[in-house]
């Protein structure tokens, strides 16, 4: 959510595939594995505030938990209002505690246990012994109105954790004292469930939205308000997406690190992004993150973009941020470009389209917020670049850092 936070590559020599129909796969191009085995979880924005959750089961009576699905951290987390495992009997206690803390100041202090973790109540599929969270310490808007959660879906260096004196559930540490535990790491929810050979090494979101739509009594029944998250696959959803994938290259298994070329507020010139500088040192310009629900610019590229913005006459409406819609023809606006490195040869191109950089009827019906922020020196593409791509997180290529591919959503 980046709710949390050094270099193998992709080799230059490869060379793009001749692709000869729109569904292919990173892996197969890469020289990744294939899986049959997928999950179509449903996913919905409205019980986090724009963030999408999914449900799942959680010990051996199958609470029911709804997670905040984030590509910006590692951990899975419930809230142990919802969930006692003292009365899971296929729970392990451990003497493991983890606080976590996420750039929007939300944290928890937590202790953990092996427990069984379920998805896809129709077809479960039953992962044992999973490392989870119990938080017992949380900020108040941390899980939002959810039964709630939260499930990290980028890699190990992201799970820190702490071993204690004793156990750590039930609850008797406090944040200071599982500072001073022994660090050591413990492997995400999704690397154990591939590593369990139950699903290949890659998802994928179909979103719509960035924010709730408040058109309706009922935002939960709202179509635009829900979508998917794909365990195990992707570009076999065909129903989804059309056309052929672009496939961004990732550098650095912390995050899903990218690197920005440029950006273009629609036929203006395009800002150029540089690298990372060594005092940053950030492992690259830019992250695809799917816990963050605007786009963050770091200051320089973001006050150029804002002057490209002017110069097209959109100067007051950017500066308000919220009005009402009235005054906002979204037709006149541009379409923003965002160029990232490709890992098949070519650059990769997205287009971020007004209607998703402007969240229409939101917070409230009838009104405008814009997603568009200045942010710290690495770029965040969030949920509103996610919004007009099907986005596979392939993390079966590139010695295990992956790639991020990105497909028109289907009409």
């Amino acid at each position: 959510m980046a709710k949390a936070t050094t270099n193998a590559y992709l080799p230059k020599s490869l060379v793009a595939p001749q692709l000869t129909h729109p569904v292919f796969s990173a892996a197969a191009a890469l020289g990744g594995k294939i899986s049959a085995t997928t999950v179509r979880m449903p996913i919905t924005n409205v019980l986090n505030d724009g963030d999408y959750s999914g449900r799942i089961y959680v010990g051996s009576k199958k609470v029911e938990i709804d997670v905040l699905l984030d590509t910006g951290s590692s951990t899975l987390a419930v809230d142990g209002h919802f969930y006692d495992p003292t009365k899971d009997s296929a729970a392990k206690l451990t003497r493991i505690g983890q606080e976590v803390s996420y750039q929007d100041r939300s944290r928890w202090v937590g202790g953990i246990v092996l427990t069984d973790i379920t998805v896809n109540s129709a077809h479960p599929l039953v992962l044992p012994k999973v490392h989870t969270a119990v938080a017992y310490h949380a900020t108040e808007e941390m899980f939002g109105k959810s039964h709630g959660g939260i499930l990290g879906l980028a890699y190990t260096r992201l799970n820190d954790a702490y071993a204690m004196p004793g156990p750590t559930i039930p609850p008797h540490y406090t944040y200071n004292q599982i500072q001073k535990g022994h660090r050591t790491y413990i492997e995400p929810y999704f690397s154990q469930l591939e590593a369990a050979g139950l699903v290949a090494n890659k998802f994928a979101f179909y979103t719509l939205r960035s924010m709730v739509n408040k058109t309706t009594a009922k935002p939960a029944s709202d179509p635009l308000n829900n979508g998917f998250l794909i365990l195990g696959g992707g570009e076999e959803q065909t129903d989804l997406y059309e056309g052929a994938f672009q496939v961004a290259r990732v550098v650095h298994d912390t995050y899903y690190n990218v690197n920005l070329k440029s950006v273009a507020v629609g036929k203006t010139a395009p800002v150029p992004v540089l690298p990372p500088t060594k005092a940053s040192s950030d492992p690259s310009n830019a992250m695809v993150d799917s816990g963050t629900n605007g786009i963050y610019l770091n200051a320089p590229i973001f006050k150029e973009v804002l002057a490209r913005f002017k110069s097209l006459g959109f100067e007051d409406e950017i500066h308000a941020g919220y009005l009402p819609m009235s005054k906002l023809k979204l037709a006149d606006w541009p379409v923003l470009t965002f160029v990232l490195e490709g890992a098949l040869g070519d650059d990769v191109t997205l287009e971020v389209t007004p209607q998703t950089y402007w969240q229409t009827n939101a917070p409230k019906a009838g009104h405008a917020t814009l997603v568009f922020y200045t942010g710290d020196s690495q770029s965040i593409l969030g949920l509103p670049l996610m919004n007009n791509y099907f986005t596979v997180f392939d993390r079966s290529v590139n010695k295990g850092l992956g790639v991020v591919s990105f497909a028109r959503l289907k009409p």
